[in-house]
C-alpha cells in the first residue's frame, strides 16, 4: 500500500478502520460531481468517508436495517438511474452518485386514536394510493425485497391487515417512492397500515400492560439511575457483558431474573 493510500485511511464513525485487501485496486467514482480514486472493496458509504466526507446525517445503522442512507447514482455509459443504501452497495468504476439525506415524500398528519382500521381512513389520508398503476417499479426499488406493490394493493382494496403484515419489514428508506410515477408515499402508507394494525387489530399483549404499571411505579428508576452514573467505559464493560438474547429465543429466558 502507498504512503497516499495509507494516509487516507481514515477511523470512521461505528469505530471501524478501512483495512484494504492485498491487491485492491482504485477505481474512478463521482462524488457530489467530484472525482476521486477510491478502493474497488468499499461500501458507497465507507468510500464517501474515504473521499474525506463526514457524515453529519444520512449515516445511520450501516447495517442495512435504519434507512437512512438511500443513494442514487448512474455507471457511465448506462442511461439508468439506481438507487440503493449506501451502506450496502458496494462501488463500481464510473459510479456518479449523491446521497439523499431524506426522501420529501407527502406525510399525512393524524391522531390515532380518532381513527380506525378501515380501508377508507387509509384513502381519506393518501388518497394518491389510488393512482397506482401496478408497474411493479416500487417493488423493484425495495432493498429490503418487500412486495410494495403487494402492499399497496391491500391498502386499496381495505385490508389494513394484509398491508401491515406485508409491509413489516420497511425500513422507511423512501426508495420506492423516489421510483413511483404515481408520487404514492408507499412506506407512509406502510406505516399508517402498521399503526392501525397494531392499535385496533392485533390483540393486547397483557405483559405489556403489567411492564407499564411496574415503569410507572417506579420499579426501575433505581436501575435508571444508576446507568445515568456510569461512565462510557463503565457502560460498554456492562454491554460487552451483557447476556444476549439467542436467534432462536423460544422458551428461552436470561440467567439474571431481576428485572422479569
Amino acid at each position: 500500500m502507498s504512503e497516499e493510500t495509507t494516509k487516507r485511511v481514515k477511523v470512521i464513525a461505528s469505530g471501524d478502520r478501512t483495512i484494504l485487501p492485498e491487491g485492491t485496486k482504485m477505481i474512478p467514482v463521482f462524488i457530489m460531481g467530484k472525482k476521486y480514486m477510491l478502493p474497488e472493496t468499499l461500501t458507497i458509504q465507507k468510500a464517501i468517508e474515504y473521499a474525506g466526507y463526514q457524515f453529519i446525517r444520512a449515516c445511520g445503522c450501516r447495517g442495512g436495517i435504519c434507512g437512512a442512507c438511500p443513494t442514487v447514482w448512474r455507471v457511465k455509459g448506462n442511461y439508468q438511474l439506481q438507487f440503493g443504501l449506501a451502506c450496502q452497495t458496494v462501488i463500481e468504476a464510473d459510479m456518479v452518485l449523491a446521497q439523499l439525506p431524506f426522501f420529501p415524500a407527502n406525510r399525512a398528519r393524524f391522531d390515532l386514536d380518532e381513527l380506525s382500521a378501515a380501508g377508507e381512513v387509509v384513502m381519506s389520508l393518501y388518497p394518491e394510493v389510488m393512482k397506482c398503476v401496478g408497474c411493479n417499479t416500487c417493488t423493484r426499488a425495495c432493498p429490503m425485497e418487500i412486495d410494495v406493490m403487494g402492499y399497496i394493493n391491500a391498502a386499496m382494496r381495505g385490508d389494513v391487515a394484509k398491508a401491515a403484515k406485508i409491509s413489516f419489514d420497511c425500513i422507511q428508506c423512501g426508495l420506492c417512492s423516489a421510483r413511483c410515477p404515481a408520487q404514492i408515499a408507499h412506506y407512509h402508507v406502510a406505516q399508517l397500515c402498521r399503526r392501525l394494525f397494531g392499535r385496533y387489530v392485533l390483540p393486547r399483549a397483557e405483559h405489556t400492560a403489567n411492564r407499564v404499571e411496574e415503569i410507572l411505579a417506579g420499579r426501575y428508576d433505581g436501575f435508571l439511575e444508576n446507568l445515568a452514573q456510569m461512565s462510557e467505559d463503565e457502560l460498554r464493560k456492562l454491554y460487552v457483558a451483557r447476556e444476549p438474547e439467542p436467534q432462536d429465543s423460544a422458551g428461552w429466558e436470561p440467567q439474571d431474573k431481576t428485572y422479569l
